[in-house]
């Protein structure tokens, strides 16, 4: 396949908090977004949760990953089968796990089949060819924050920070011509976010996350608890650096002390104290922190970054964004790129050896390769 000019690019992202298939429609020549498109949204079943919480942590050839490919799978042909003319899919899977210094990374997930099935060329496992180069693999959004950064015409560095079951910033120079230009970007996992606090309300009370913070906000830190996170290792790592959505797994555990209110306060403090802990290893202080993910709906988060942070603490949809789809988005600019053979991640985003063209392209059937 070989991408002409600009076009309707379709991407999808199933995230860490296992909520469900976010598809999103982007107009973009995979340098340049040219306009916005329709949106989507699949939640899972609280049955197809359960079946993918089950697979967390498995790898290509461990038992019972066909009924987590068939919730992966069917979820995405239903979502993205409701969207019209677009010219490619970018499909990213779901993320069972991620060791890049050890076994690689996991995306369950075959772009091969999607492509069949929606008669449309997919770009899928948009990670192994970055591992490959020495890089982390993670996060790979930024080339699209890059982009975001060029079309709300950002004038000074800034920041793009998304909250899901794991943290993940985006520093940008907006002053650079190519996200690949060394000093362009820096990228990496800031911590957990929200899947320790959806890890403990799921267990203490049977709700699928802390609603708006509000549990949170009604509890008090605990300190040392605190401090012992803040001297996690990881922390005094150097970026590029990513996580698995489990390693930091028994943080719900170490606050089974602590009534409700308060262990979700002090989750909530952990993963501020990550962000807070990321942004001092930036280039320069951001103007300003663009926050995107469910964690922007958590007011208990918002408010503490905005205490403990010396920048402005917004939304994106303060500059138009839509901190929903910010993801999906971003797999409908990286199929773009792929199709184009331009990188998709670079040393400054996962530290790979240089810059990457990452993914795999899959044409339908009827379309000769």
């Amino acid at each position: 396949m070989e991408w002409q000019g600009s076009g309707r690019a379709l991407g999808a992202m199933s995230g860490t908090s296992l909520d469900g298939v976010d598809a999103a429609v982007i107009e973009t020549d995979g340098e340049r977004i040219l306009g916005f498109g329709e949106s989507g949204y699949r939640p899972y079943s609280d049955e197809e949760r359960a079946t993918l919480h089950d697979a967390l942590g498995k790898w290509p050839g461990d038992d019972g990953l066909d009924a987590a490919l068939e919730v992966v799978q069917s979820a995405h042909a239903e979502l993205l089968g409701e969207f019209d003319a677009a010219a490619i899919a970018g499909f990213h899977g779901q993320t069972l796990a991620h060791d890049p210094a050890g076994r690689g990374t996991h995306q369950i997930g075959d772009g091969a089949a999607l492509a069949r099935r929606l008669g449309m060329p997919v770009a899928w496992d948009f990670r192994s060819a970055d591992i490959g180069a020495g890089g982390e693999g993670a996060p790979l959004a930024p080339f699209f924050h890059f982009a975001c950064a060029k079309w709300i015409e950002a004038r000074e560095p800034l920041a793009f920070l998304n909250l899901g079951g794991v943290g993940n910033v985006t520093w940008i120079d907006p002053s650079r011509d190519a996200p690949e230009e060394p000093g362009a970007l820096l990228a990496f996992d800031t911590g957990p976010a929200n899947a320790p606090i959806d890890d403990l309300v799921s267990a203490r009370m049977d709700a699928p996350f802390d609603c708006g913070g509000s549990l949170a906000a009604g509890g008090s830190v605990d300190a040392a608890l605190l401090e012992r996170f803040r001297a996690h290792p990881y922390f005094a790592r150097t970026p590029p650096k990513s996580l698995d959505r489990n390693a930091f797994r028994d943080l719900a555990e170490q606050t089974d002390a602590l009534g409700e209110a308060d262990a979700a306060a002090t989750l909530t403090a952990m993963c501020v104290a990550g962000v807070q802990m990321g942004l001092e290893r930036c280039p320069s202080p951001p103007a300003r922190l663009l926050v995107a993910g469910g964690g922007r709906r958590n007011r208990a988060i918002m408010d503490m970054l905005a205490e403990v942070l010396d920048v402005p603490v917004e939304p994106v949809e303060a500059v138009g964004l839509d901190g929903d789809m910010m993801e999906a988005q971003a797999f409908a600019h990286l199929a773009v790129r792929v199709a184009r053979g331009l990188p998709t991640s670079c040393p400054g985003t996962t530290g790979a050896n240089a810059p990457v063209c990452g993914g795999r392209l899959s044409l339908p059937e009827e379309v000769s390769p």
